[in-house]
């Protein structure tokens, strides 16, 4: 089983890295195949809304490092995205890769061509962590994610947040996250009973 993990807070190391990793790491131990991507690292573009991938039936025209990615996301059978709230949002490099996948939703109504081309039936895990308490802070994150994983065909996904994370690594000291991260990672690739 392919596992995609996206790691969307320009933090290295940080709460959200830490509850990727434990999830991958969860994931690995089921046996699957997991592959970390660092969206910060990453050279990306923000979608132009060009229509492009209108002209070209879903092909975004945008070359840059967004390209390497598009097959990984369609191929993967499980993809977490690991983000923090910044200003009641994902942040910038995840909802630009989440824009980007623009092409998706032109192969999937107006192409009629299938997204997803992976081996099993779709699954994703959203990690999320943020620093204030109220009760709308992860809202805009879960109609942000349901969009997407609409459009990237995973029906089924979860989401696994924290509030009240402020300072780096301080996930660490929850008492259970990590824990409940590696066995959500566990959880996405097991076997349905």
């Amino acid at each position: 089983m392919k596992v995609l993990g996206l790691m969307g807070s320009p933090r290295l190391r940080g709460n959200s890295d830490l509850l990727l990793d434990a999830a991958l790491a969860g994931a690995e131990a089921q046996g699957a195949e997991c592959r970390k991507v660092l969206l910060s690292k990453l050279d990306l573009a923000p979608c132009r809304h060009c229509d492009g991938c209108t002209r070209t039936q879903g092909t975004c025209v945008v070359q840059d490092e967004m390209q390497p990615l598009y097959e990984p996301l369609r191929t993967a059978d499980r993809i977490l995205i690991a983000s923090p709230v910044f200003f009641m949002s994902l942040t910038a490099q995840t909802k630009m890769m989440i824009d980007r996948c623009q092409p998706f939703w032109v192969m999937k109504y107006l192409a009629k061509t299938p997204v997803a081309q992976s081996e099993h039936p779709r699954k994703g895990l959203y990690l999320g962590v943020g620093g204030c308490d109220f009760s709308t802070l992860f809202d805009s994150a879960r109609l942000i994610l349901r969009s997407f994983f609409t459009i990237a065909e995973v029906p089924d996904w979860e989401m696994l947040t924290f509030d009240r994370v402020e300072q780096r690594g301080e996930i660490a000291d929850h008492p259970t996250a990590l824990r409940d991260a590696e066995a959500a990672g566990r959880r996405l690739v097991r076997p349905a009973e």
